[in-house]
């Protein structure tokens, strides 16, 4: 099994390097996650824990283009029959300053709103929210910071969520 294993990714690393080669090392950590955790009913069996509020290290996989993938960090929103309900993060600067601020950049996107640098986190973060999506905790390798959900900053994610579903101008 393990041979078989080797073998599968050794032929899936000749794949990626010619057909996605500038993504060679976050397909590889995907598809050895897939095989390791896919068949896992939760993060939990894999000894992650998280809760509403939790800032996760996550591998959400293959994407297309405008989509959030391989690892990045997500904010849990909400756990609901062992998934999570996820908005994807980045700490890329330039996304940070494209994000709407109605102080800073009331022209900026409305669909990145700016997280800030949350405690227990090394850089300011972005929050991708129309990337938003239920996954299985299973994709979740590690809780790396939290933000109580009464804390204002999560009950702003949580408005802002709202108003993108219920508002047209999100197009």
């Amino acid at each position: 099994m393990q041979s078989t294993m080797r073998q599968y990714l050794s032929d899936r690393r000749r794949f990626y390097r010619q057909w996605m080669p500038d993504h060679i090392g976050q397909c590889m950590i995907s598809e050895e996650n897939y095989l390791t955790r896919s068949r896992l009913p939760s993060g939990e069996e894999a000894g992650v824990h998280v809760q509403t509020g939790d800032i996760c290290w996550i591998d959400y996989g293959q994407t297309y283009l405008n989509e959030m993938g391989f690892q990045h960090f997500g904010l849990i929103i909400k756990i609901c029959y062992k998934k999570a309900l996820v908005v994807p993060m980045t700490s890329n600067v330039s996304d940070y300053q494209k994000a709407y601020d109605p102080l800073e950049n009331p022209e900026g996107n409305v669909c990145l709103m700016r997280l800030g640098k949350v405690e227990g986190m090394r850089k300011v973060s972005t929050l991708f929210l129309n990337d938003m999506r239920f996954i299985n905790t299973a994709r979740v390798f590690a809780v790396m910071a939290h933000l109580d959900v009464q804390d204002p900053l999560f009950i702003e994610v949580e408005l802002r969520l709202k108003k993108m579903l219920e508002s047209q101008d999100f197009q």
